[in-house]
C-alpha cells in the first residue's frame, strides 16, 4: 500500500476546513448571538457625543451566516452612529458575512439630539440585523439626552441672580469679577477638565452642585464622577468677601475650595468630597463651617494656614482610596485661630490631626489622634483609637471601597450620633 505524504494530508485537512468554513446556510433556523441583550448608554448633554461603546456579534452555528443588511430604524431622529465590522451604517449598510465560529465587532455612539425639556429625555432606536434567510434580529439602543446651557468661558462682570434647574456646562473656566456678586439657586454646574471657578467678587450659592462634566463611566461599575481630579475646583481670591454657600456639594475636583488671604467664606450644610488635592484650604482667610462634610481627599481634608476658622457639627473623614500617601483630616499651623465644636475627625491612620501653636480649642469632639499630655485646649473629647469597636469607617452608613461609593451619614449606633457630634444629616 502506498503511503500518503504527511504534507498532502495536512493540505487536504486545511482545504476541508476551509470548505466547511466557507459553507453558508440559508436555513431559517440560523441566527446570530450578541454579547449584550441591549445597549443602554449613559446620560449625555444635548448636542454632545457619548464615548464609543462596543459589542460583539457571534456566529455559533455550523455554517456561515450572511447578513443582508444592518439598519437603524430612526437614524435621523435618534442620533445613534454605528460602525459594523469597519463599515459605517449610514441608516443602512449591506452585505456582511460571519463564517462558522467567527464574530464581528460593532461600535456605537450617540450625538445627542437637542431636547426642549428641562429633564433628561430618553432616546431610543433599534439596530436591526436582517439575515439572508429572512430572519431579523433587533438590538435595542437607548440613552438619555439632557438639555443644558453651555458656556465656553463664563465671566460674570456685574451682579447676577440665577435660579436655574437646567445643567450649566463650563468648558474653559468661570470667573466672577471683582465687585460683582453672583447669586445661584438650585444650579448644577458641570466643569470640563481643567476648568474651574475663580471668585474675585462674591459668590452666594444655595442648593447647588459643582462637579465635572463627564457623565459616562471609566469602567462598567465606576462613573467618572467617582474619580477625583475631573475639574479644577473653586478659588476665592483675596478680593473676594462675604461668600456664602448653603446646601451645596463640591465633588471630584482637583482642589475642592481654596481661599486666599483676606477672603471670607461661610459654609452651611455643604459637602466637599473626593478631591485630588486639598478639600478646603484656608490661607489667611476667615471662615465659618457649620454642619458640613469634607471627605476623601488626596491632600488634607481641611488645611488652615494663618486663618481664623470656626468649625461646628462637621465631619472631617480622611479615607481617600487612590493613594496611601494621603494627607490628614485636619492640619493647622501656629499662626491660625481654630475653634472646633461638636466635630468628628477620623480616617484610616491612627493620627489624622496635625497642628501646632496654642490658639485653638476642641469642645465635644471625637478626635482620631494621640491624646496629648497637655489637654488644656480640649474639653469633653472622645479620643478615637483603632482598638475601639466603632471607629473610622464604622461610623458611616455606606462604605463601599470596591465601587468607590460612600455615604458619610453617621449611623445611629456610632458614638458620634449618640453624643451629637459631626454632621448629623441623613443624606
Amino acid at each position: 500500500m502506498k503511503r500518503i505524504p504527511l504534507l498532502l494530508l495536512i493540505l487536504t485537512a486545511f482545504l476541508v476546513s476551509c470548505s466547511d468554513n466557507d459553507k453558508f446556510s440559508s436555513d431559517a433556523s440560523s441566527m446570530l448571538d450578541f454579547s449584550i441583550d441591549s445597549l443602554a448608554m449613559d446620560t449625555v448633554f444635548n448636542q454632545t457625543s457619548t464615548r464609543t461603546y462596543d459589542f460583539w456579534v457571534y456566529n455559533r452555528g455550523e455554517s456561515g451566516v450572511r447578513i443582508r443588511e444592518v439598519r437603524l430604524n430612526s437614524p435621523s431622529q435618534s442620533g445613534f452612529r454605528v460602525n459594523v465590522d469597519g463599515n459605517y451604517v449610514d441608516s443602512v449598510a449591506y452585505d456582511f458575512e460571519i463564517r462558522k465560529g467567527d464574530s464581528i465587532r460593532v461600535f456605537v455612539e450617540l450625538a445627542a439630539p437637542e431636547t426642549q425639556e428641562d429633564e433628561p429625555q430618553r432616546v431610543e432606536d433599534q439596530l436591526v440585523f436582517a439575515l439572508e434567510n429572512g430572519r431579523e434580529q433587533p438590538l435595542k439602543l437607548s440613552a438619555y439626552s439632557w438639555k443644558a446651557i453651555q458656556y465656553d468661558e463664563w465671566v460674570v462682570s456685574e451682579d447676577m441672580v440665577l435660579d436655574e434647574r437646567r445643567p450649566i456646562i463650563v468648558q474653559k473656566g468661570m470667573t466672577i469679577a471683582e465687585g460683582a456678586t453672583l447669586t445661584l439657586a438650585h444650579a448644577q454646574l458641570y466643569f470640563h477638565d481643567g476648568a474651574g471657578l475663580t471668585v474675585n467678587g462674591t459668590l452666594i450659592a444655595d442648593s447647588c452642585l459643582f462637579r465635572g462634566d463627564r457623565l459616562d463611566r471609566m469602567f462598567s461599575y465606576l462613573p467618572y464622577d467617582r474619580v477625583s481630579g475631573q475639574w479644577k475646583g473653586i478659588f476665592f481670591a483675596a478680593s473676594s468677601t462675604a461668600n456664602r454657600m448653603a446646601d451645596c456639594e463640591i465633588r471630584s475636583s482637583y482642589a475642592g475650595i481654596s481661599c486666599d488671604s483676606k477672603s471670607s467664606l461661610s459654609m452651611l450644610r455643604c459637602t466637599i468630597h473626593n478631591c485630588k488635592g486639598t478639600g478646603l484650604e484656608l490661607k489667611e482667610a476667615t471662615a465659618d463651617i457649620d454642619s458640613c462634610r469634607i471627605t476623601n481627599t488626596l491632600g488634607d481634608c481641611l488645611n488652615v494656614i494663618g486663618a481664623t476658622v470656626y468649625v461646628n457639627h462637621t465631619t472631617l473623614a480622611q479615607f481617600y482610596p487612590f493613594s496611601a500617601d494621603r494627607g490628614v483630616a485636619l492640619r493647622f499651623d501656629a499662626e491660625s485661630i481654630l475653634v472646633c465644636d461638636n466635630t468628628l475627625v477620623t480616617g484610616y491612620e491612627e493620627d489624622v490631626i496635625m497642628g501646632e501653636g496654642a490658639d485653638y480649642s476642641f469642645v465635644n469632639c471625637i478626635l482620631r489622634t494621640l491624646q496629648p499630655a497637655d489637654t488644656e485646649e480640649f474639653e469633653n473629647i472622645i479620643w478615637e483609637s483603632p482598638k475601639d469597636e466603632i471607629q473610622g469607617e464604622k461610623h458611616f452608613v455606606t462604605f463601599d471601597t470596591d465601587n468607590l461609593f460612600y455615604n458619610f451619614s453617621i449611623k445611629e449606633e456610632s458614638p458620634a450620633f449618640q453624643n451629637k457630634i459631626g454632621d448629623l444629616r441623613i443624606l
